[in-house]
């Protein structure tokens, strides 16, 4: 049965939990003695409304390591929604390939994709959520601190796309979440009260504040993330304006667990949301957070496949 991934709210507890062992195994196979062609025949379709650097390469070399194909679509190509409809995009290309993967600015673009295709469709970044760098991110926060319950995540920023998958991963895992930003860059209210319904579910304790010093109290998990997206250049000089008391630097790390470990999903505005002290500072696991995108994806790319 045909199955997408477009949001981590899509996915239960369990189904989360399963995709990061199977991801720990794939990348532990990996390192040990190479992955098996499990994708052999299988080929994903990757669109690009947005320049990348991660998704793109990430997603290639995951299907490159279990033996299919990966074919790059850029936005000149289709012009998704204008030179050509996306219903008509998502069925022709169910002729052609095996999955498709989109990075796109409005999310309905991607909803509709995964509506008319024929083929599972991956959500590989939209302006409302960014699913499967949550999943790398999970499996980092695991890789330091075991499949435990109760871990505390501070996200630390604007409450955008990246803000929204993390906080839900944590909840569906039984982690607790802090968000700390400033008035008028909040997470979406829709994400914020469907954040709220996962942790009734599963005990996360989650909370929403002003102040970045008392949001990290506690933390073993502070993560940040640029604070002006694509899209949003218009708005860059306000955004710089108001964001620095939310900056992390060793200050505010230093008001953290001592165990602390400092995520972003890149590319990083050095000087701005991260200092260079603290990005290349002993605390930082922002490259191997990156390098998780690899083994989270083929994870997934397996589940949907169904040969995993």
């Amino acid at each position: 049965m045909k199955r997408d991934f477009l949001d981590i709210s899509d996915y239960s507890s369990e189904e989360i939990q399963d995709l990061l062992d199977l991801a720990i195994r794939l990348k532990k196979e990996y390192f040990e003695k190479g992955n098996p062609p499990l994708f052999k025949g299988k080929v994903l379709a990757m669109i690009f409304q947005k320049p990348s650097l991660r998704t793109r390469i990430s997603f290639d070399m995951a299907m490159r390591h279990l033996g299919g194909d990966a074919l790059y679509i850029s936005p000149n190509e289709i012009g998704l929604g204008k030179r050509e409809s996306i219903a008509d995009v998502a069925r022709v290309l169910s002729g052609y390939v095996q999955a498709i993967m989109a990075r796109v600015f409005d999310h309905e673009h991607v909803v509709e994709l995964a509506r008319w295709a024929s083929v599972p469709v991956i959500n590989g970044l939209s302006d409302y959520s960014h699913p499967c760098q949550a999943m790398a991110d999970a499996l980092t926060i695991i890789e330091r601190f075991g499949n435990r319950k109760g871990i505390n995540v501070t996200f630390v920023g604007d409450g955008n796309n990246v803000a929204v998958s993390l906080s839900q991963v944590c909840a569906k895992l039984g982690w607790n979440f802090t968000f700390a930003g400033p008035e008028g860059y909040d997470m979406p209210p829709k994400a914020v009260a469907l954040l709220h319904e996962i942790a009734r579910q599963t005990g996360s304790a989650i909370r929403f504040l002003r102040d970045p010093h008392q949001a990290v109290r506690g933390a073993q998990v502070i993560y940040t993330d640029t604070w002006t997206s694509m899209g949003q250049e218009e708005e860059a000089a306000r955004r710089e304006q108001v964001f620095p008391p939310y900056q992390v630097n060793a200050q505010l790390v230093s008001e953290a667990d001592p165990e602390v470990i400092v995520m972003h999903c890149l590319p990083a505005h050095r000087g701005q949301e991260l200092t260079d002290e603290v990005a290349d500072g002993p605390h930082s696991v922002i490259f191997p957070q990156a390098h998780n995108r690899l083994h989270a994806q083929k994870a997934i790319l397996a589940r949907l496949f169904d040969v995993a």
